[in-house]
């Protein structure tokens, strides 16, 4: 018997060329993860019959669930319904429910004048082997197959239309055909220590846990989160087992602890700022707004952070920022002098509680031999105080922005709870 786990199959050339990313597969395992459906392969195949018919045959030796987006459309390249129809060996069909509700997408909702296109008409023709799962919000069906023990079904590659399949057909069809089991996490995250020397400080206990319970390293940006996963059928005695076993982790790992939710750096600070009542303004040299970017994705940013100066120019920082001339043709932009006049005169500028500015070379032009490609200052203050830290990254232009930005929000973090800096 095979085991319940998951394949997600995304086709198309274009995520081959990464001329699309592929977000669907992430959508797709976030909601199998929820009902406790392990994904133990995804694959990304182009446009090209064989392979399509090869990752069927492979993925359908051991998974239970194969999940395909991709390749339902009415233009030419879109090669998936009649391959897989050959596949089950089944016959091409007229469904007269889709018939109909394309009929009215194109009518009523898209408006469109004139006679319905054959290659529309051909969206209502599915394999009549398979189950049609109807698709409210597109034109293309889902498709269920079975066959020797593994589901199939196929989705539209658009994003909203595959989402919608998924909600109201894949995850319903998978609940009630299968006897799932839960699947829990539980993460941290931190800052300061690297990822060899952090796997070293807790070997001995990662030795000893149990064998459905697994530990992730996941490093990004000079960070590292950990996430403990746990599968079992007995949902409460896993939680009590993850809530032991993370308990121990955060008395390992406790001197670079930044919080043990699984939240970005920014909305830790977000949170201290919200419960303090306190607000926040940044001045942006270098990173263009980034660091506000960072905030102010997430919903209630309004409630802290009041806006940014992105002082490119550096004019901008005289004019605005009250930087003296003389300190910018002496000492520089990329200076202790600067950004901690950055950091004070915002606060004064936007009425804040903390600040953040930040100067620096990206690169990768700009860089002079005392001043190199990465050299950054950043600059965090409240009304009582300043303090400027240098940091200097080696990576390309982007990274150094996000490292940058990371690294200015986490001295935030530590002066509004008084640490080292």
């Amino acid at each position: 018997m095979k085991k319940l786990f998951a394949s997600i199959i995304t086709i198309g050339d274009e995520l081959l060329i990464g001329q699309v990313i592929d977000t669907n597969s992430a959508f797709i395992a976030q909601e199998l993860n929820k009902i406790g459906v392990p994904v133990k392969h995804r694959l990304a195949v182009g446009d090209g019959y064989d392979d399509i018919w090869n990752a069927l045959d492979e993925e359908s030796k051991h998974a239970a669930i194969i999940l395909i987006t991709g390749g339902l459309g009415p233009t030419a390249d879109d090669i998936t319904k009649p391959l897989l129809c050959k596949y089950f060996g089944g016959n091409m069909i007229l469904d007269e429910p889709t018939l109909e509700h394309v009929k009215y997408l194109f009518e009523k909702v898209f408006n469109r004048q004139g006679p319905l296109l054959e290659r529309n008409r051909k969206q209502a023709e599915v394999p009549d082997v398979a189950t049609v799962l109807k698709n409210e919000v597109g034109t293309a069906p889902g498709l269920l197959f079975e066959k020797n023990g593994t589901i199939f079904i196929a989705m539209p590659g658009v994003p909203f239309e595959m989402k919608w399949i998924t909600t109201n057909h894949v995850i319903p069809i998978i609940k009630e055909k299968f006897e799932t089991g839960f699947i829990e996490h539980r993460t941290l995250l931190t800052q300061g220590i690297g990822e060899s020397i952090l796997a070293e400080l807790l070997q001995d206990w990662e030795e000893e846990i149990p064998a459905h319970i697994k530990l992730a390293y996941l490093p990004n940006h000079g960070m590292v989160r950990l996430r403990l996963t746990g599968n079992s059928f007995d949902k409460e005695a896993l939680n009590n087992e993850l809530d032991n076993q993370f308990a121990q982790v955060k008395i390992l790992v406790k001197d670079y602890l930044i919080t043990d939710e699984d939240i970005p750096m920014e909305q830790v600070v977000a949170k201290l700022l919200k419960a303090k009542k306190q607000t926040l303004a940044t001045a942006e040299s270098c990173t263009g707004g980034h660091i506000a970017s960072l905030f102010t994705q997430h919903a209630g940013a309004s409630n802290f952070f009041t806006g940014t100066v992105v002082c490119y120019d550096n004019r901008i920082k005289t004019e605005l920022l009250g930087v003296p001339r003389e300190i910018l043709t002496t000492v520089g932009a990329v200076s202790e002098e600067t950004v901690k006049l950055m950091a004070a005169n915002i606060i004064k500028l936007m009425g804040t509680d903390y600040s953040i500015a930040v100067s620096g070379i990206m690169g990768p032009g700009g860089a002079t031999d005392e001043k190199p490609v990465g050299q950054v200052w950043i600059a965090v203050a409240n009304k009582q105080s300043v303090i400027a830290k240098q940091f200097n990254f080696r990576y390309d232009r982007t990274r150094n922005i996000h490292f940058t930005a990371i690294n200015a929000i986490n001295l935030l973090r530590k002066l509004i709870l008084e640490q080292p800096i």
